[in-house]
């Protein structure tokens, strides 16, 4: 017999289907992730503070030590304007085809097909090349440190390579066989991560004591080491801020998968950039009180990350296990991607927005996965890493056309929404910005995502 909270399970899953086909699709996807393990999902793709520590080269040469810290909350007050707008949209029309979707429903007629057609693919292609940052940010991580206990290893482009392709299959392999499981790999990993920030920021506070930077040196240094006016270098500093907040747009491509949509999607969309500030400004400040040398660090052969983890424990045992969790953050990083990416193309797909649209848009009927969009994604992260061996330059450029192709990509339905008065969406959704918060977070533009990714990363 069926218990009463099964029966309600159920009654809630019916009307979510009901209420995706007014939008025009059959329900397809099992909807299996909780708020919990959705939240990881999205928590899991920011993953702010190892995206920040990553990152931290770009910042510390750039404005220094105030750049890094409130690099991020500049950053992060736009990313959450931005979120705020486009968690209205989700709240009205929860689809996985996000911000295509929305663009062609507030759009004026005569525009709307080629709008939402530019903005899907933007968003696709964003999603793409935002996949192969995992596997280039944990590939990254074990050469840093082999490069730690060999001295006078000599790098080569194909040698990241292989990890990289490592991690790419790893995802793909995931994503397919083991999708069932999904939303507690996922809810792993958000755990894993809180974990691993907690531990981490505690053992470099302790091994470090008592020799830390000031509370000055932290919160207000300023360095200009990039030949750019001061202002212009702070503001490059804000590239690092910007690629740790980056596809929390996330959630709407998985919006399908999860019940009560139209209620946990904004909530989750907003939690996860909210976490994503807090532990990241913790994060830094704790490396930024145990930094030793700026410029040691900023020049390390081991990594910026490594160099501070060795100059806090004095132990390569030590700093190697710190950072074992940003590592396994990688692998989960991944997986995240690759995921949220298929299902944007196969969202596009179904609405017939690409080539062989009919072959991209098949959900397997035993695994229950859009396994054809997964090896679209996994092929073009694996043509990426290709790039890799032949120009790392060229290759970081790719990525960071994922920052901004999805910069724009959030822009477009919130600056419609303003052209026609803010009179686009029902008025019974259930997230709503009051009317003076509307109008401000829908004209904050996050400008610190229209800058390159950094090449350090």
């Amino acid at each position: 017999m069926k218990t009463a909270e099964h029966a309600g399970h159920e009654a809630i899953f019916t009307e979510d289907d009901v209420a995706l086909e007014r939008l025009g699709h059959k329900q397809e996807l099992k909807r299996n992730f909780s708020m919990v393990s959705m939240l990881g999902l999205a928590f899991a793709i920011l993953n702010t503070w190892t995206a920040l520590a990553a990152s931290i080269s770009l910042a510390l040469p750039s404005g220094g030590a105030s750049s890094v810290i409130w690099g991020l909350i500049v950053a992060g007050i736009c990313n959450m304007c931005l979120a705020a707008s486009l968690a209205e949209f989700l709240s009205a029309y929860p689809t996985a085809g996000g911000q295509y979707h929305w663009a062609a429903i507030v759009s004026w007629k005569k525009h709307s097909r080629g709008i939402s057609y530019c903005t899907g693919w933007i968003n696709v292609a964003g999603w793409v090349a935002l996949s192969a940052t995992g596997g280039l940010l944990g590939s990254t991580f074990v050469m840093n440190i082999i490069a730690m206990f060999n001295p006078n290893y000599e790098a080569k482009a194909w040698h990241q390579f292989l990890i990289y392709i490592g991690f790419t299959l790893f995802a793909l392999i995931v994503n397919i066989f083991v999708t069932r499981l999904l939303p507690y790999f996922t809810k792993a990993a958000f755990f894993w991560s809180l974990a691993g920030f907690v531990i981490i920021s505690i053992t470099v506070l302790a091994c470090a004591s008592p020799d830390y930077q000031s509370g000055e040196f932290v919160y207000g240094n300023f360095t200009n080491e990039v030949g750019w006016p001061d202002g212009m270098a702070w503001l490059l500093g804000l590239l690092q801020g910007a690629f740790a907040l980056t596809g929390f747009d996330a959630v709407a491509h998985m919006i399908e998968e999860i019940p009560r949509p139209q209620i946990q999607g904004p909530r989750i969309m907003l939690y996860c950039i909210g976490i994503g500030m807090i532990t990241g400004f913790i994060f830094l400040s704790c490396l930024m009180f145990v930094l030793a040398d700026v410029e040691r660090v900023i020049s390390s052969p081991m990594g910026p990350l490594l160099q501070i983890f060795m100059d806090a424990t004095g132990s390569r045992a030590g700093s190697t296990c710190l950072l074992m969790f940003p590592l396994v953050c990688m692998l989960f990083t991944t997986t995240a991607l690759m995921c949220t990416s298929s299902r944007m193309s196969y969202a596009f797909a179904r609405d017939r927005g690409m080539p062989f649209s009919s072959v991209f848009a098949k959900v397997h009927p035993t695994l229950d996965v859009p396994v054809n969009a997964l090896l679209w994604t996994a092929s073009w992260v694996v043509v990426f890493g290709c790039i890799l061996l032949g120009s790392t330059s060229t290759f970081n450029a790719i990525t960071a056309a994922s920052v901004v192709a999805l910069g724009v990509s959030y822009g477009i339905p919130p600056t419609i929404n303003v052209l026609r008065g803010r009179k686009m969406l029902p008025a019974d959704r259930s997230f709503v910005l009051p009317g003076w918060a509307g109008w401000i977070c829908n004209l904050v533009r996050t400008a610190p995502s229209r800058f390159q990714l950094p090449s350090e990363c």
